[in-house]
């Protein structure tokens, strides 16, 4: 079996900034502040990291801002749903529609989510493209701040729903960060990059990715190197 673990902002998607806006109007309705929100960066962070890194620079202790944080998911999603709906949408970044097409007819594959947003901005993120019923399971920032931690959750998930066991070499991480990579690193699974989420192919290439495109418009290569265990560059 291949799990294959898809992030979503800058990899299956683009959500226009919906995430930051609303994650700016939630900040402010529960703590009344947004740290420094315009030059932090968003990119492969989960959700609870990005709101305790800008709620620090806010001087908010941690322990006042954990017990604020179920109330600020609750407006957050909210005010996501919102921006979603008025912001223009949700745009699939190219080869996305056609790649996740082909991978859920393969036999051997297991698609699932490995995302730093919580499960519910996940699902709001996906379900206007159509693909969420794709994948079969998640793991995500609502699971663990820590996204090195997030692999395997999802390896256990998979377990439970497969009913066989998944090592390390069977998981293959996709994202368009990084972080993702080094998340990857630290299970000892593949990482694949994608240069669609802001990072340039240079700046990927430097960590050491085992497979890196400049975006996922080729399904055929990307499928082959998704289910291959072949290095590509």
């Amino acid at each position: 079996m291949r799990l294959l673990l898809f992030d979503v902002d800058g990899t299956l998607v683009s959500a226009r900034g919906a995430g930051r806006r609303a994650m700016g109007r939630a900040l402010e309705a529960v703590f009344g502040v947004t740290g420094p929100i315009g030059a932090y960066d968003f990119r492969g962070k989960t959700d609870p990291q990005i709101v305790f890194d800008l709620m620090d620079a806010a001087g908010w202790p941690a322990l006042r801002v954990r017990e604020r944080l179920d109330l600020f998911y609750d407006r957050y999603v909210q005010d996501l749903r919102a921006e979603i709906a008025a912001g223009g949408g949700i745009a699939l970044l190219p080869g996305v529609s056609e790649l996740i097409g082909r991978l859920s007819d393969c036999s051997e594959a297991v698609l699932g989510l490995l995302t730093g947003n919580i499960e519910i901005g996940a699902r709001l993120k996906l379900e206007p493209t159509g693909l969420l019923p794709h994948f079969r399971l998640g793991a995500y920032g609502s699971d663990d701040a820590d996204r090195a931690k997030l692999p395997g959750i999802a390896a256990r998930r998979a377990e439970a729903l497969a009913g066989q066991s998944v090592s390390p070499a069977e998981v293959v991480v996709i994202g368009d960060t990084p972080l993702d990579i080094a998340c990857a690193r630290a299970y000892g699974a593949r990482a694949v990059s994608v240069a669609t989420g802001g990072h340039a192919l240079q700046e990927l290439a430097v960590h050491g990715p085992d497979v890196l495109f400049s975006d996922l418009g080729d399904a055929s290569r990307v499928l082959t190197a998704l289910l291959d265990a072949r290095r590509e560059r």
